[in-house]
């Protein structure tokens, strides 16, 4: 008889959800990933990988074919500033992502799926909440009155109700964490949908010596970043524990985007000027408040953002060098 425990994970070609199937493997479970597409920089470790479109309700329902000890939703349709406030992609953004949840919700609640992860943002958080960039305030309970700065975060608020409903009508165990930031290695770190470390990673690996790079705003806005492996302790701690959230897995070491700038830099070896120009910024200010997660969970991220990015910077300088070569 097989005993091995299932695990499904939407996303799974993404960043997060790649990382996620490799944990999991790890940890002995038999894990079924499902994407749009593989993840382009790492091949997968999922038992079953599934390319389909959960727009598709059929899809779904295909991929949700039986019971699975622990589902994770990760699947949305996202990227970094220069995709998510622009504005040109917020009707795709909130209809694929929208679409996605509604029908993972509808076919778990039918298949008996009993609990579930939902990775929420950290972009839900009110934006006149966070126009100081040395005092945000991201409390859990400072989501209402909602006013979020995009569409993504309306849909991301959107969609953490949808799961909180599921959980009360039909009795699903959501558990809801609000994502501040992710970075690591094996993510997106060129073209347009790449988060500002690996952006800033990239700049600095392509900048000569003593060169200069160019980044958006004045660089004082504040922002904190959490390195995968630890988003994966808080997310799979959460989906096991008792407690529903939603709840903030994020560092609580903010630091200006100007400091980021510089701390690649040093790993990096390299004495670099910036020059700041106009662009997409999102919110002044944001650090995860991570009170209730600590009395929640008994628990929250402590490693150092310089550690995080050792090991991103070497991972992104082996990208831009292999492109160049």
């Amino acid at each position: 008889m097989n005993t091995k425990q299932s695990a499904l994970v939407m996303g799974a070609g993404g960043f997060i959800g790649g990382h996620l199937v490799k944990r999991l493997k790890r940890e002995g479970f038999w894990v079924r990933g499902v994407d749009l597409k593989m993840n382009p920089f790492a091949e997968t470790q999922a038992d079953d990988f599934v390319v389909a479109d959960l727009r598709d309700a059929g899809a779904v329902r295909q991929v949700i074919d039986r019971q699975f000890d622990e589902v994770y939703q990760l699947a949305a349709d996202m990227g970094g500033a220069g995709y998510i406030f622009t504005g040109e992609h917020d009707a795709d953004v909130m209809h694929n992502s929208a679409t996605i949840n509604l029908n993972v919700l509808d076919t778990c609640q039918k298949r008996g799926v009993k609990r579930i992860f939902y990775s929420s943002s950290a972009c839900m958080y009110p934006e006149h909440n966070q126009l100081d960039p040395d005092n945000p305030n991201c409390a859990e309970d400072s989501a209402y009155p909602a006013a979020p700065d995009s569409e993504y975060g309306w849909e991301k608020l959107f969609s953490e109700r949808l799961f909180l409903a599921y959980h009360r009508n039909y009795g699903i165990e959501s558990r809801i964490a609000r994502y501040h930031n992710i970075f690591g290695p094996e993510g997106t770190w060129t073209g347009g949908k790449e988060k500002a470390p690996a952006a800033i990673c990239r700049k600095v690996a392509e900048a000569s010596s003593r060169g200069e790079i160019e980044i958006w705003g004045d660089g004082l806005q504040t922002r904190s970043f959490l390195y995968v492996d630890e988003c994966l302790e808080g997310t799979t701690r959460l989906l096991r524990s008792n407690f529903t959230g939603p709840v903030n897995v994020g560092s609580d070491e903010m630091v200006t985007i100007n400091q980021l700038v510089e701390l690649v830099a040093n790993i990096a070896g390299k004495k670099l000027t910036i020059r700041h120009k106009d662009g997409p910024l999102g919110v002044r200010g944001r650090n995860s408040d991570n009170r209730l997660i600590r009395q929640r969970l008994g628990w929250a991220p402590t490693q150092s953002l310089r550690i995080g990015l050792e090991k991103t910077y070497a991972w992104i300088e082996q990208q831009v060098l292999r492109r160049a070569a």
